[in-house]
């Protein structure tokens, strides 16, 4: 979905060249025809890649007028003038009706909602944007609100599982276990040369739904169309990648339509020297500053490759800080309510991945940031694996990694209902993708012990959600201050009725990663999601506090993407971070100038008239002119 340059656009161009090369060294007409058909030499000449288009510059003697309306970067629909359609050849081509671009979209809004299934809108839009690209991006931009669902959490979830069934042409680039030693070799033939983010993934832990290969390809697509639409990254720049290393999902290798590989998961050394070799190629083709996310790689290798390539490659992984990033947003605007600080929090993880522990340790950084000593910030938090309660005596499960930083000097404990009432958390967070995990006891529990429970489900899709938002409103009598990882419905209590916020990561990545591209940041510190934390809380107007939600509504996101991208620019340059120079005064005018253009721009070429020239009178040609004449 959401395509970018199908690599067909080279090839096309390579055959075209081979054609001149051949319809110009024959000596007669015979060997013309002898050689290649005319026909067929026309229809080869004739053959027109998916783009003809790269970058943001169109040389208009490289586009013919056909390709106005088979591109879908230059494809305006019916929104093309009378006089543009007779310029560029493509009059009666299209009906006599001209519409604008805003008559375009409300039949796009009426297509879209003819669909009652989540996928086939789904597939609208992917269709939509395989045709129009501003268009597609202007009706995303315009209408989050209704179809972020749908271009992402938790359709997107589906679309994932039924990648096979409908796929239909290239949407990014898979690399494949098998081209190692030729990755910068694949890279070539992505045919942008100006990629400045790319979002991978090897489809091991596809949101809550587990080991998906090369099916996971919808993850990194739905992301970077959010790049766009949220913070107007230009959608050339950005490039969708999956390595594919196989899968360990028996249902995968065995079904008739998985697209992968069909083998099991590469591990160990070779593993790591693949990715390794992925990552120096991405920096040989489009450069040391080009911003890659991980996104959706098992616990096990996501916090190693966070730790391996953060001070040598410009990466983040938003499963873990991005998703801290926006769950402390919330707690931050959460302070408002309860009137506490975060030292004044006792927080109960309830998973201990990767998503958790982002969250912990950057809520360990903005206690620190209070001027809370490290070591107390660390005791007020406590974390449960799928093996009970982390603690330093437990018998079963590990500590490695990160979670030693967590584990407690007390008994061990296994069981959720008895933890919760030992602990007597003020906060509960949960990233277990272990639906119903927070039973009516637990959240009653959570109501006994707080005045306003702070109960975070952040589990993907909602399917895998701990609790809905309506059992933590009715088993704490509508105090509980709520917050999920996906969508869910009002709840009305009594006279009144809650919209609870959806804390999603977009909120946090579009705005990171427009400040990290147009300042050329060479790193990515954890400062920079601790500042967007702060934006997006202080977006917060107490009417969304009121309804029930610790997030401005989606409508808002592209101006507290904005704000975030101001506040990480302002992040790299105060810590020489940054690599464009001269550093912008007006910062938001320097951000916004850099913006894509949702709206149609003129088809024609730019036409300027010469002023007359002066008349000089000319000598008389002499003799030796005429006679070469």
């Amino acid at each position: 979905m959401f395509s970018r340059p199908s690599l067909c656009g080279n090839l096309g161009k390579l055959c075209r060249s081979g054609t001149a090369a051949v319809t110009a060294t024959p000596t007669t007409a015979a060997a013309a025809a002898t050689t290649l058909p005319s026909s067929s030499a026309l229809a080869l000449y004739d053959a027109r890649g998916y783009h003809e288009v790269v970058g943001d510059i169109i040389c208009p003697s490289q586009v013919r007028g056909i390709d106005h309306i088979r591109d879908p970067r230059l494809n305006k629909g019916l929104a093309f003038t009378l006089e543009e359609r007779q310029v560029l050849g493509i009059h009666g081509l299209q009906p006599a009706r001209f519409k604008t671009q805003e008559e375009q979209l409300q039949l796009c809004k009426i297509a879209v909602n003819r669909y009652t299934e989540p996928l086939n809108k789904y597939l609208y839009l992917s269709d939509l944007h395989d045709r129009n690209e501003r268009l597609f991006f202007r009706f995303l931009s315009e209408n989050i609100e209704d179809l972020m669902p749908i271009v992402y959490t938790p359709t997107v979830g589906l679309a994932c599982q039924r990648f096979g069934l409908i796929y239909r042409r290239p949407h990014g680039l898979f690399v494949t276990f098998n081209d190692r030693g030729h990755i910068f070799d694949v890279m070539k033939n992505w045919p942008e040369p100006n990629v400045r983010a790319i979002c991978v993934t090897d489809g091991e832990r596809i949101l809550g739904l587990g080991d998906l290969g090369a099916c996971g390809m919808g993850i990194p697509v739905g992301k970077l169309a959010l790049y766009t639409a949220l913070a107007g990254i230009k959608p050339h720049q950005c490039l969708p990648i999956v390595v594919d290393v196989g899968t360990n999902n028996i249902d995968l290798l065995e079904d008739p339509l998985y697209v992968g590989l069909r083998q099991k998961r590469v591990v160990g050394r070779e593993y790591d020297d693949f990715i390794d070799e992925f990552m120096e190629a991405v920096v040989k083709r489009y450069g040391q500053n080009t911003l890659i996310q991980f996104e959706d790689f098992g616990n096990h290798n996501a916090f190693r490759f966070l730790d391996k390539y953060r001070n040598t490659y410009c990466t983040f992984n938003d499963d873990i800080q991005g998703t801290a990033s926006v769950a402390v947003a919330g707690l931050y605007a959460s302070k408002r309510i309860t009137g506490k600080s975060f030292k004044d929090y006792t927080f109960l993880f309830a998973g201990a991945g990767e998503a958790a522990i982002g969250i912990a340790d950057l809520v360990v950084k903005g206690m620190v940031a209070e001027g809370v000593p490290i070591e107390e910030a660390y005791s007020r938090i406590y974390m449960v694996d799928i093996d009970g309660l982390l603690t330093k005596s437990r018998k079963v499960g590990n500590l490695d990694g990160h979670k030693i930083n967590y584990a407690k000097d007390v008994e061990p404990m296994s069981d959720l209902e008895q933890i919760v009432t030992a602990i007597k958390p003020s906060v509960l967070v949960g990233a277990s993708a272990c639906a119903g995990l927070f039973t009516p006891k637990i959240l009653r529990t959570m109501a006994d012990n707080n005045e306003r429970p702070i109960i975070f489900a952040l589990s993907n899709p909602t399917s895998k959600a701990e609790c809905t938002a309506e059992e933590a409103y009715q088993n704490t009598d509508a105090r509980v201050i709520f917050s999920s990882g996906s969508p869910f419905p009002p709840v009305t209590m009594g006279d009144k009725t809650y919209y609870p916020g959806q804390g999603n990561n977009a909120y946090i990545f579009p705005g990171v990663g427009l400040g990290v591209i147009c300042t050329g940041t060479h790193h990515i510190p954890d400062d920079m999601f601790l500042i967007a934390a702060q934006e997006l809380a202080n977006f917060v107007e107490p009417s969304d506090i009121e309804r029930g939600s610790l997030y401005p509504p989606l409508a808002s996101i592209r101006d507290v993407s904005m704000n975030i991208a101001i506040g990480v620019t302002k992040c790299a340059y105060d810590s020489g971070l940054a690599s464009t120079y001269p550093e912008p005064q007006d910062k938001r005018k320097w951000l916004e100038d850099q913006l894509y253009n949702f709206n149609y721009e003129c088809s024609m070429p730019v036409t300027w008239t010469w002023p007359r020239m002066p008349y000089i009178k000319t000598r008389a040609e002499s003799p030796l002119i005429a006679a070469i004449k």
